[in-house]
Parts: structure tokens; sequence; C-alpha cells
């Protein structure tokens, strides 16, 4: 993970750039070089990936023109032996240096045939301004807001921009700016056409889709591991990416001391792939003192995201002080597009896509937010196999009816597609899916509801949360988390569109925790 900035205007001065700038140089900790070109400034924090030497370092330049941009950019090597073959050279190996040759030769239709994530700055000389784009998923963060004299000025996180601007928003993602206007270059949740292939062709295509998505991802130059919960997603990453390796793999996994179901799991799955396995304990001690780091680093008061990623950012965190590990492979993104446990309760198949499209749409606000922010922050780059777009494009189509749960097992496409590989142990793949903030150990998360409570009386409960119009806490948990996030980001509660909740308006999911554990089918889940 890399990080940047951009900016065209004069009404914030080059110091208070560079402090707010330097606010997340942990995401790329290698090198740091702020360019002004024109009349504008454009920053990069470099953590080396592809093309470790300093040739490969940002911005890249070109006619006048300039990029920064944090991203991988898949199958980028045809590309380039293309451009080289159209009279392109090239000072270094990486990735994103084709973009700029790309840029000049297609302008702004570029981002549409990207295969990648990333967000990425543009000074265009001939526009005279900033041309920026983020992948259409938003796995690569990228935010913006506007200066006092209304300039606007982008950066990788929230808290580059607290300060400088009035009202710090998201980057939406499948978007451009241009001109003036952002512009949507790519829906992943429209469906042009409903796939009526049969259950045997789509878990086949399912399975060759998803290797093709891992085999891009093991692309690195600096050195890979694997977060393994034990669960199905991380499980058939880690398997298919051995399998494809031909190698051993480095496993990491955290628990509580006391109640991880995780550990147990993660381990099974480690030993069947004679993965090179560490596990990472923590205690209840470890997970309240790094909780308003927690809040900080993730610049949301979502109650499920804050607990899913106190585990993964003590992970991370232990990954970046104990190895030399600079990749991360995740299973993010398969719960949204094959359901969570209350999807089971979906009245139809319609609202099961409904749903599917809300929560792909939304994933830059909660999970991709959590597994970037963790990761980041620690100086790793995470790499989301889920999330690859051809992936991504041929699940939203695949016809709902198929996707729900009729068959007493939730992703079962998912399952069958890799019944056969036997690159799993069979009480994996068939494992019933648990809560990632459950499975890290139940105990944790009453650990910080019973730390809320002792917090807050009643009377202090009732007058917190008055406080807050917008996204108004409603448990002693979610007003912590508030009262911590406005710490930090004062008065941004609007860059987070709401809580994460199941769909209350279905039967079976009016709850008032976002937890699966609360949910009538949640059953051996968590066991």
């Amino acid at each position: 993970m890399c990080s940047i900035i951009g900016y065209l205007g004069t009404s914030i001065s080059a110091q208070a750039l560079r402090t707010g700038f330097d606010k997340t140089v942990s995401r790329g900790p290698d090198d740091t070089r702020m360019l002004h070109i024109g009349a504008a400034t454009l920053g990069f924090h470099r953590l080396a990936i592809m093309g470790l030497h300093p040739e490969g370092m940002q911005p890249f330049t070109r006619d006048g023109s300039a990029l920064v941009c944090n991203g991988e950019i898949y199958g980028f090597r045809p590309i380039r032996e293309r451009l080289i073959a159209e009279g392109e050279t090239f000072e270094s190996e990486s990735d994103c240096e084709i973009l700029l040759p790309l840029y000049e030769r297609e302008g702004l239709d570029m981002f549409r045939g990207l295969d990648a994530e990333f967000a990425m700055i543009i000074y265009d000389a001939k526009r005279g301004g900033l041309v920026a784009a983020r992948d259409p998923i938003g796995i690569r963060p990228l935010y913006y807001g506007y200066d006092a004299e209304g300039a606007i000025i982008f950066a990788s996180e929230a808290k580059n921009l607290v300060g400088l601007v009035h009202d710090v928003m998201p980057f939406p993602p499948g978007h451009y700016y241009a001109d003036g206007k952002f512009t949507c270059y790519r829906d992943m949740t429209h469906v042009d056409a409903v796939c009526e292939d049969d259950l045997e062709t789509v878990c086949t295509n399912i399975r060759e889709k998803l290797i093709a998505g891992v085999q891009k991802r093991l692309d690195a130059d600096a050195p890979l591991g694997f977060l393994l919960s034990g669960g199905l997603d991380s499980s058939l990453v880690c398997a298919i990416s051995a399998k494809l390796l031909k190698k051993p793999i480095r496993t990491f996994a955290i628990g509580m001391r006391s109640d991880a179901i995780d550990l147990k799991y993660a381990r099974e799955v480690a030993e069947y792939l004679h993965a090179d396995h560490t596990e990472v304990i923590i205690t209840r001690e470890d997970v309240l003192q790094a909780l308003p780091e927690v809040v900080a680093l993730l610049g949301t008061y979502d109650i499920t995201t804050i607990r899913a990623s106190m585990g993964m950012y003590l992970c991370c965190k232990a990954i970046h002080e104990q190895t030399d590990v600079r990749v991360l492979m995740t299973g993010e993104i398969s719960d949204e597009l094959f359901g969570y446990k209350y999807t089971d309760f979906a009245p139809s198949a319609k609202a099961f896509q409904q749903e599917a499209k809300k929560r792909v749409d939304e994933l830059y606000m909660y999970d991709v937010l959590r597994a970037d922010r963790c990761i980041s922050v620690n100086s790793l780059e995470a790499r989301v196999p889920f999330g690859d777009l051809d992936f991504v494009r041929y699940v939203m189509s695949i016809r709902p009816e198929l996707k729900m749960n009729t068959y007493d097992m939730g992703k079962y496409l998912l399952r069958k597609a890799f019944a056969d590989d036997h690159i799993l142990p069979d009480d994996i793949l068939w494992r019933q899916k648990a809560a990632f903030s459950d499975a890290v150990g139940h105990s944790m998360v009453d650990d910080l509801k019973d730390y809320a409570e002792s917090l807050y009386s009643d009377e202090a409960f009732a007058e917190g949360c008055a406080k807050y119009e917008f996204a108004k806490p409603f448990t002693k948990e979610s007003l912590l988390y508030r009262d911590i996030f406005e710490k930090y980001y004062p008065g941004q509660a609007k860059m987070v569109k709401d809580f994460w909740m199941p769909n209350k308006a279905w039967k079976g999911c009016d709850v008032k925790d976002p937890s699966a554990r609360v949910l009538s089918n949640y059953g051996a889940s968590g066991v």
C-alpha cells in the first residue's frame, strides 16, 4: 500500500499539505517525494512491491504531466511490451509506469479498461488540471475535499484532509474526476444480462475465475503472506495459492487466549497445506489498549467494522514487527457476493440480489475499508482475489435463485465449485460460516461491550447520544466508538453512510446488534 495526495490550489500552504500527507507515511515508509508541477502538487509515500529499485519511485512524469498511483495493475507486462513495441521506453519495472503513456493514448477511457486495484491522481498538462480515479470496487482508498477557495484536493485517507478542508468525502468507486465533475466509468453491480448457465457450468466458471483471480495476485517482487481464519474464504485463497506456487506458503492466524474458534480451524488448514504457520495470541488488555488506535486508523464509528478490525490489526501488527512479509492475501468480498448468515432470510430472489448489490456497492465503507487500513497502517499491502473484476462481474450476473441458500448450506456454489479438487479438508470446505469478530474469540466482543458499559451510566448514555444527530448511537458500545471517532475526525461523521446492519425489513433480521450470533440461524457456526 502506498499513499498519494494531489492538490491544485493556493490557500493550503506547502507545509500544511506536507503535515497532512505525513499522517499516512506508514502506508509507504520506503521513500517520500513531493513534486510541484505546473500549478499542482503531487505527493507519494512508497511501499515498494513491484519494481523494487529507486527508478520505480513516483511521481512519474511525461511531457509536463505527472501521475501518482496507489495500485496494482494486473497483467501490466503484456501492456508494457505492447507499448515498447510502439516506441515507448521505461526506466523501471514498476507496473504503474505504464499508466501515463497509456493515458496519453486512451485518455479517460483508460480507466474502464484497467484490470486493477487502484487510486490515482494525474496532473494533466493539456487540461491544466487534476484528473483522479478509483477502482470499481474501491479496494484502494481515496478521499477528497475542497479548500477555502473551492479548489479540490485528493488524498489516500481521510486523516490526510482533516483540518485542510471543511468536509472530507470518500471518492466514489468506479468513478473518475475530470473537468470539475465525477463520472461513473464502471458499475460492478449493474447486470446487463442475467447469466442462464446451469448449476454445473456456474460452479465450473466460479472455480476457473477465482483461480485466475488468485494467480494474478501472486505476482509480487516482495515477500508474500496469507491471512488465514480457517473459514471458507481465506482457506480457499490459501489452498489455491499453495497449489499454484507449488511450495509452502506463510500463513497467519489470530485469536483470543481463551476461546478463539479460528485458531483450531486455521491450524488444521495450515497442516493440510504444509504451510509455515504463525499464531498470534491476544488478550482483553491488548484489545482495549488498541481500541483508540484502531478507530483512529479506520476513520469509522461503525460497530461491526471496528469489532472485526481488532484482531486483523493486531495480527498485521505482529506480521510487520516480526517478519519480512510485505504483501498479504485476504478472503474479503466473498460474503457480499455469496451471502451472509442474515441473507438466508431474504424473502425472494430479487431481494437477495438487491442486497448483494447494496453490499458490494458499499464495500469501500466497511469490509474493504477494514482490510485496507489494518494492513496498510502496518506497512503491508492487501490483495483481494474475491474482488477480481471478472469474478465479481460473473457472480453478480448469476441467477439469484442459484445463489440463495436453498441448500441448507451458505455459499453452496463456492463450496461445490471446489468439492472435487480436494485442496481443503471436507470439514473446512463445508464448515458453516462464523462471524469474524466472534471467531477471533467470543469473549472479545463481550469485553468491548463490558468496557463500554463501565464507562457510561444510563444517564450519561442518553446525554451522549443526544449530542449526535447523524447516525445516532444506539448502544453504549456504539457511543464509545462515536466519541473516539469525533476526537480524530470532528464533524466528519457523514463520511460513513450508516451503521452496517442486517436488513431489518426482513423477518428474522430486526436486531439491535450487527453480529450474526444474534440471529436464529447462527446455530453451530461459532463452535
